[in-house]
Order: C-alpha cells, then sequence, then structure tokens
C-alpha cells in the first residue's frame, strides 16, 4: 500500500520543485483558512433565480416634523409631584389623578397615560400589594402585582400595554388613550377594594 503513495509523491516531485510545492501547500492553507474565517459571507444563501423577482413597493410614511410627542416641562413635574419625571413621589393618589387631568385638558395625553399609570402603582403600593421598587419596568410590576394579587393582573398588564406603546413604542398619544386609563383605573380600583 506504500508502494503506490511513494511513486506518486516521486511523480509530483519530479514535475513539481519542492519549493513551489511548499509555496502552493502554503497558499492552499491560507486559502483554507480565509474560507474558514469568512465562511457565511462568500457562501451564497440560495441559488439564484431565473425568474424576475418580485418588487413590492410601499406607500411612503410621510410624518410631520414638527407634530413630535409633547412633553411635560420638568418644571411643571417637580411643581406638581416634587420629584423629577422618573421617580415615583410620596404623594396620594388623587395628586396623580388631578396631575393627569390638567395633562389631558391640555392635550399632553401621553404624559397624562404617564400620570395615572403612576396612580395605579401609587394605589398598589398604600394597598399593600406590592412594596415600591424604582428600577422595575412596567411588565415587572404588574407581574409582581399579578402574583401577589390575581385580580389585579389583567388591567395593570393592559395599562401597561397603553404606556409602553406609547413611550417605548412611539406612537402617538390620543384621547382615548386617557379614556382607555381612565377605565383600567377604575377597573383596578374595583379590583383593589
Amino acid at each position: 500500500m506504500s508502494r503506490w503513495w511513494t511513486e506518486s509523491v516521486a511523480a509530483f516531485g519530479d514535475v513539481v520543485p519542492l519549493p513551489l510545492a511548499v509555496l502552493a501547500l502554503l497558499l492552499a492553507g491560507a486559502l483554507i483558512g480565509a474560507g474558514w474565517y469568512w465562511w457565511p459571507r462568500w457562501v451564497p444563501r440560495r441559488f439564484p433565480r431565473l425568474r424576475m423577482p418580485r418588487i413590492r413597493w410601499r406607500r411612503p410614511r410621510f410624518r410631520w416634523p414638527f407634530r413630535r410627542r409633547a412633553r411635560v416641562e420638568p418644571e411643571l413635574v417637580r411643581t406638581v409631584t416634587g420629584t423629577s419625571d422618573d421617580q415615583l413621589p410620596d404623594l396620594p393618589v388623587s395628586a396623580f389623578v388631578s396631575l393627569a387631568d390638567r395633562l389631558a385638558a391640555q392635550g399632553r395625553y401621553a404624559e397624562a397615560v404617564r400620570e395615572r399609570l403612576r396612580a395605579m402603582v401609587r394605589e398598589l403600593i398604600d394597598r399593600k400589594v406590592m412594596e415600591h421598587r424604582p428600577g422595575w419596568t412596567v411588565t415587572e410590576l404588574a407581574g409582581a402585582a399579578g402574583q401577589a394579587r390575581p385580580v389585579v393582573d389583567a388591567p395593570l398588564r393592559a395599562a401597561g400595554g397603553v404606556f409602553s406603546d406609547i413611550w417605548y413604542g412611539q406612537h402617538s398619544a390620543g384621547a382615548q388613550h386617557d379614556e382607555r386609563m381612565r377605565e383600567l383605573a377604575a377597573e383596578l380600583h374595583r379590583a383593589l377594594s
């Protein structure tokens, strides 16, 4: 068995000199290494199609540059609540509801939704359903309150969904969102009573 191998190498050595064979092996190793490193980029994902690809035309979305979400001035929030935007101040639920009503009257529905959610959280804390943890997300808050008292899970998750769509999804808020948050706050209040 070793005889055919020896004869094949001797025949190859007669045709190709040793330095050229070593260079060819180094070049082949470099090409294999480069192919191994960049494998996904140079291998085609699919075979090319023989027919024309479909072109999907979408209607372009136009956004007015001046129709941005209105934000509450930090002075208004600090004056009413005594703290910054991200903190839950130690105020009664009625203070949050009052601020939410004033913001909704001014057409600042996104901020009104946020204040109504704060009122709901304050009511949960006041009723000892859960303890206040400043770093929680809306989903974590709804999960903790739902585990402590399952009857508050549905309205709190729905309120968290409305809040997340507006503040994180950057959807424009309207009067219907504020009205929905009022309904969910009333439903939460009934569930806690």
